[in-house]
């Protein structure tokens, strides 16, 4: 702190700016602190998933400390970017004065360097299948859904090269960095316990209002992060899609079960890592969606297309339960 104290020593102003700066100088570095404490609870959120069966591997002690280090770069990134937004979104009049740019510049090259750091190369295969980045005048944006299975999937999706918006529970947003970046990158939040009538309310209104604006959402339809469990699909994104008679389009994602266990990336100092095994995601063909469209066979096909190419880490007795 003596080296803010000498910063307005040299730029004298009133006491009262001065305090009030110094104070929220304080105040904004020791919530930057927090970039070190949280992604602990992100470890044991992550080390759960591989624990959670036998028929894949635990998360190994270094792969503990790449998910660790991939949610340091990840909450550090956004909290720099939003923080270098903010002059920008007030002299803009706030709201959503920001949202392409904090979703475009901040988040889709903050979540591909937490990626290559970290994780390693993404192939995306069925390119052809992504809808336009920008859709035609009066057609709404498409909606985005994949399997969820790993932290990885969050910045993955971003080598998709689209712009979407996020729905994600209201306590992210206290989340230092990536709670800032998402609320000016104009993302959905709900909650998810208790009276939560009007916030399900409030994530069909936003979510329709960015369809119709151009803006596509994206969603994991299972709720939950699984690996080894096929969970089924919940209706939101589905609600969504036929809502606005939009197309919905399915994405599967293979994170390989080396991804956080290997050497990466230390292992390119030998060159190891070019055969680094890569993270796969299938864009599917876009599905049309109308107001009379059956949402429980909705449901069911794009299920049954992103599982299609996915390997089955289920037990046996998982696999007969769901025949």
């Amino acid at each position: 702190m003596d080296v803010i104290r000498e910063m307005f020593a040299e730029y004298p102003m009133p006491p009262a700016v001065a305090t009030a700066i110094y104070y929220l100088t304080r105040a904004v570095m020791a919530y930057g602190t927090l970039i070190l404490v949280f992604p602990i609870f992100a470890v044991y959120q992550e080390w759960k998933i591989w624990a959670s069966s036998p028929t894949i591997p635990n998360l190994s002690p270094l792969g503990c400390i790449k998910v660790y280090l991939f949610n340091v770069i990840w909450f550090t990134w956004t909290f720099v970017g939003s923080l270098l937004l903010l002059p920008l979104w007030l002299l803009g009049g706030c709201g959503n004065s920001v949202e392409k740019l904090a979703h475009c510049v901040v988040e889709r090259h903050g979540a591909r360097v937490c990626i290559a750091a970290m994780a390693g190369p993404v192939v995306v295969r069925g390119a052809e299948h992504l809808p336009p980045d920008v859709s035609p005048p009066g057609q709404p944006a498409p909606v985005y859904v994949a399997n969820h299975s790993s932290q990885i999937d969050v910045g993955a999706v971003y080598y998709l090269f689209r712009r979407f918006k996020w729905i994600a529970k209201q306590s992210v947003i206290y989340l230092p960095g990536v709670g800032q970046i998402m609320h000016l990158s104009g993302h959905v939040f709900i909650k998810r316990t208790g009276k939560n009538k009007g916030s399900i309310s409030n994530l069909y209104v936003k979510s329709n209002e960015a369809v119709q604006s151009g803006v596509p959402m994206f969603l994991f339809p299972q709720g939950t992060r699984r690996l080894a469990q096929r969970m089924p699909f919940k209706d939101g994104a589905f609600n969504i899609a036929i809502e606005n008679e939009t197309q919905i389009v399915p994405i599967s994602i293979d994170n390989p079960l080396g991804a956080f266990n290997d050497l990466y990336p230390l292992s390119l100092l030998w060159g190891g890592g070019r055969t680094k095994e890569p993270i796969v995601m299938t864009v599917h063909r876009p599905i049309q969606c109308r107001k009379d469209t059956d949402k429980a066979k909705l449901k069911q096909e794009c299920y049954d297309i992103i599982y299609s190419v996915l390997p089955d880490y289920r037990t046996d007795e998982e696999k007969k339960r769901s025949e």
